[in-house]
């Protein structure tokens, strides 16, 4: 560090750093010694189970099937609707990330599965809200925890 550096610059000059290595170890590992597909499938199927009692949530509406296309209309919004017994869930998917609503309002618990790996748990409003900040890289679905119950949607490709 030098002296017109802070220390704030010089961690974040660190993590960054520290971003590339672990990037290039992740790659490294991948040709060296990379999972077995066989490996790969019963993780794949475990973790499949791990919501056994979860409810699916129906896909009742998408506005790519289901809407009248505007013409000359660029970067539209797909419009999502998803039902499961009394509990539907609307979501907004942009360029810029998801935007939601559980219906009726309550207080829920929600993950944006994507991968093998889950975005941060976002929390409903009063009102049943929620934002998700990324948009999905490929196939997608939500999982919610009311009190009571699990509800997982069906995959989407966006």
């Amino acid at each position: 560090m030098n002296d017109d550096e802070t220390w704030d610059e010089a961690y974040e000059g660190a993590d960054a750093d520290a971003d590339l290595l672990e990037e290039e170890l992740r790659r490294a590992a991948g040709i060296l010694d990379p999972v077995p597909a066989q490996l790969r499938q019963i993780a794949v199927e475990a973790y499949a189970l791990h919501d056994l009692d979860a409810r699916i949530a129906e896909l009742t509406f998408d506005s790519v099937v289901d809407a009248i296309p505007v013409r000359g209309a660029t970067d539209v919004p797909r419009m999502l609707t998803f039902r499961a017994g009394e509990v539907t869930v609307d979501v907004e998917v942009t360029g810029e990330g998801l935007m939601g609503q559980v219906l009726p309002p309550q207080q829920a618990l929600i993950e944006v599965l994507s991968g093998p790996q889950t975005g941060a748990p976002l929390t409903t409003d009063d009102m049943g809200r929620f934002t998700y900040g990324d948009s999905p890289a490929g196939p997608f679905a939500l999982r919610l925890r009311t009190g009571r119950e699990a509800i997982v949607t069906d995959w989407l490709t966006v």
